[in-house]
C-alpha cells in the first residue's frame, strides 16, 4: 500500500477504480490543525488532472505501470510508430499520447512506452537529449560569462533557449521535461 504521506513526483495509485499518477505533491503542516497532502494528480487512461487534498495516513493500493523500451521510428501525419526491441513489432500511437516533452525526440531514439494493463497511456523520452542547432541568430565568440539566453531551433523543429556562444551547427544537451539547455555537447 502506498501512503499519502510517501507521495513523490511520478508515483501511480488506484484510488476509486482510476489510476492517478502524482504530478506535484506538497506536505503541509499548519500551526492549527492536522498536517495533509496538497496533490496534482493526473488520471494516466483520460488524461484528466485534478487537484485533491489527502490526510498523510490514507492508504492507497499501488497501480503497477509497465515501462517497455522502444524505438522511435517515424510519423505519417497522424500517427507516430514506434517498434519493440524484442519482438520488432510496431506499435502506433496517436499524437495525443505523447505528452509535450516528445517534441524534444527524433527518429531511432530510444523512449519508454508507458502502458496499464495492455492500454498504452504515454511516451516518456529519455532525461537529457543531444540535438544539433538548425537555427538561431549568429552567436559571439567569448561571451561565455552572461545568462542571456537568445531562442533558438533544434533539429526535431522544438524551440529552445540557449546562450549567446551558441550557434547553428552545434550539438547541444537538453533536459526533456524542462526543455532547458544543460551544456554543450561534446563532439
Amino acid at each position: 500500500m502506498v501512503t499519502a504521506g510517501d507521495f513523490r513526483n511520478g508515483i501511480t495509485f488506484d484510488m476509486d477504480g482510476q489510476v492517478l499518477q502524482v504530478i506535484e505533491f506538497q506536505h503541509v503542516k499548519p500551526g492549527k490543525g492536522a498536517a495533509f497532502v496538497r496533490t496534482k494528480l493526473r488520471n494516466v487512461i483520460s488524461g484528466a488532472v485534478v487537484e485533491r487534498t489527502f490526510n498523510p495516513t490514507d492508504k492507497f493500493p499501488p497501480a503497477f505501470v509497465e515501462r517497455k523500451d522502444m524505438e522511435y521510428l517515424y510519423n505519417d501525419g497522424e500517427l507516430f510508430y514506434f517498434m519493440d526491441l524484442e519482438s520488432y513489432e510496431q506499435l502506433p500511437l496517436n499524437a495525443d499520447k505523447l505528452g509535450d516533452s516528445f517534441k524534444f525526440v527524433k527518429e531511432n531514439m530510444t523512449v519508454k512506452v508507458l502502458s496499464y494493463k495492455g492500454v498504452v497511456f504515454g511516451v516518456e523520452p529519455p532525461k537529457h537529449v543531444v540535438l544539433e542547432i538548425t537555427e538561431t541568430e549568429p552567436g559571439f565568440k567569448g561571451d561565455t560569462t552572461t545568462n542571456v539566453l537568445k531562442p533558438a531551433t533544434v533539429e526535431t523543429g522544438a524551440e529552445v533557449r540557449v546562450p549567446l556562444f551558441i550557434d547553428i551547427g552545434d550539438k547541444i544537451k537538453l533536459d526533456t521535461e524542462t526543455g532547458e539547455y544543460l551544456e554543450r555537447a561534446k563532439a
